[in-house]
């Protein structure tokens, strides 16, 4: 009882720990949340006033590319000193004007990759082709082609801008206090960053649905909108120590309760162990004890044989005192290791039940059905016999005044199979198995000794098999005996 309650209390406070750091961790990854989603928030405020920013930029840029329209517009009659103001003015927005063949004839605030050029190849095309370039005609039948590209300080917010949002998805990931992160654009079709997972199993899309799927249904995702990349959606769920600590304590009671059968069998294994020791001893004792008995008894008949006029149950004495002998060897054998000869079965099974029938009563009808010829198997005959006499004594009892015992022999090819069969009082099935255990009788008077023993010899000496195969109560039991060929 005093163990039952440790186990208890221990169970209790280990469930009441794991619990405790399960809320602990759930709490700290929704705070890790909600500094997110404020983060976020400030990530989208920067992104607006970099918007306002870049509106300008690209005010400028439209007003700088009107400008020069005017300007190279010959017909234009308009004062065009306030538009070679703004050309002039331009200290940021790249320019480059080509003639037809697209060599180069001027530059202005150029990047520094695009400095030395002297053709506008197709590389310089591509960074230029959001605007499309103003033709000019000098005259002379000569063509000319200005194109010009978003501001330098323009295209640098935006490189500033961009590295912001990496640098935000790179802290949530590494933020994340251990909880696994997913960070996925607005349709769920691009993974943007993750954090916390296998970098190996995220490369298949099974690992990947499976992971957002378990998020989904802990924690509802957060959105995030970046002006450049569109929404994105931070998906997250309780970190693995978590999950790994709600089968902590169901771990500790299959540990417990694997150390309570183990400890239960080796109890189990010493009293059996103890209770053999016991059983041999007494067995072997009785063997000694019977001895001295028997010699003397051996004695006596020769001095009765040696008379002029033999005594008539001399030879009856003899026959008693030879069984008494079997029987002494029989007790010396159990507790030693058995010596398993090669026999005829048919035999040992035939005289066994000759000597039985003659030993009851004539209202006890015997039918023994054994096969013709040699059935060679390995034996200890004296203690096989021992096994048939009990079962045979069993069966009288059970059936009382009369009744018939049937025994028959089967064989196959891997196994030899004895049924012993009475017409007695039956065995109800719960008590199918109790019937072996020591100490087991129906029987007013006796040990319950005879059928343990019987399986002892059976199973643990031969290496077979004893069971009842079948009973009725009020018609009667069938023993089967299973021996290895």
């Amino acid at each position: 009882m005093v163990a039952l309650l440790i186990v208890g209390a221990s169970l209790w406070y280990t469930n009441f720990l794991v619990k405790s750091i399960a809320e602990q961790e759930t709490n700290q990854v929704k705070m890790w949340a909600a500094a997110m989603e404020q983060h976020a928030g400030m990530m989208k405020s920067t992104e607006e006033f970099f918007g306002k920013v870049s509106e300008q930029e690209q005010m400028r840029v439209d007003l700088l590319a009107h400008a020069y329209r005017q300007v190279l517009d010959f017909s234009n009659n308009e004062n065009t000193a306030i538009y070679l103001e703004i050309i002039k003015n331009n200290i940021s927005i790249p320019l480059v004007i080509t003639d037809d063949a697209g060599n180069i004839m001027f530059s202005n605030n150029l990047p520094d990759d695009q400095k030395e050029k002297k053709t506008f190849d197709a590389e310089m095309r591509k960074a230029y082709s959001k605007f499309k370039p103003i033709k000019i005609n000098p005259g002379f039948g000569q063509i000319q082609w200005l194109y010009y590209n978003e501001s330098l300080i323009y295209t640098e917010l935006k490189a500033v801008l961009e590295g912001m949002i990496d640098h935000f998805l790179e802290e949530i990931t590494l933020n994340a206090v251990g909880a696994p992160v997913i960070i996925t654009n607005a349709d769920g079709t691009k993974i943007l960053s993750y954090g916390n997972l296998d970098s190996v199993q995220m490369t298949h899309a099974d690992y990947v649905e499976h992971q957002l799927e378990v998020m989904r249904s802990e924690n509802t995702p957060l959105e995030i909108d970046f002006m450049n990349t569109g929404k994105a959606y931070i998906y997250y769920r309780t970190t693995d120590l978590v999950e790994q600590m709600k089968y902590f304590p169901l771990i500790q009671i299959i540990v417990i309760a694997l150390y309570l059968i183990i400890a239960y069998l080796l109890f189990s294994w010493a009293r059996r162990s103890e209770q053999n020791q016991v059983w041999a001893g007494m067995a072997k004792e009785t063997a000694h004890q019977l001895g001295t008995p028997i010699s003397s008894l051996m004695g006596w008949v020769e001095l009765l044989r040696m008379q002029e006029e033999p005594f008539v149950g001399t030879e009856e004495m003899q026959k008693d005192i030879e069984r008494l002998q079997v029987v002494t060897d029989r007790f010396s054998k159990i507790g030693s290791v058995p010596v398993l000869e090669p026999t005829d079965l048919i035999p040992v099974i035939q005289d066994t039940m000759d000597y039985l029938q003659k030993r009851f009563s004539k209202k006890f009808e015997f039918d023994v059905r054994l096969p013709e010829g040699p059935l060679v198997v390995p034996l200890v005959s004296s203690l096989f016999r021992w096994v048939l006499e009990n079962l045979t004594k069993n069966a009288v009892d059970a059936m009382g005044d009369h009744g018939k015992i049937t025994l028959e022999l089967t064989e196959t090819p891997e196994e030899v199979i004895i049924d012993l069969s009475d017409t007695g009082k039956g065995i109800p099935k719960k008590m199918f198995k109790q019937v072996f255990n020591p100490g087991y009788t129906s029987k007013k008077r006796g040990w319950g000794l005879g059928l343990s023993l019987a399986k002892r010899i059976i199973e643990e000496y031969h290496k077979g098999k004893i069971f009842v195969k079948s009973s009725v109560v009020g018609q009667g039991t069938t023993f089967r005996i299973m021996l290895k060929r």
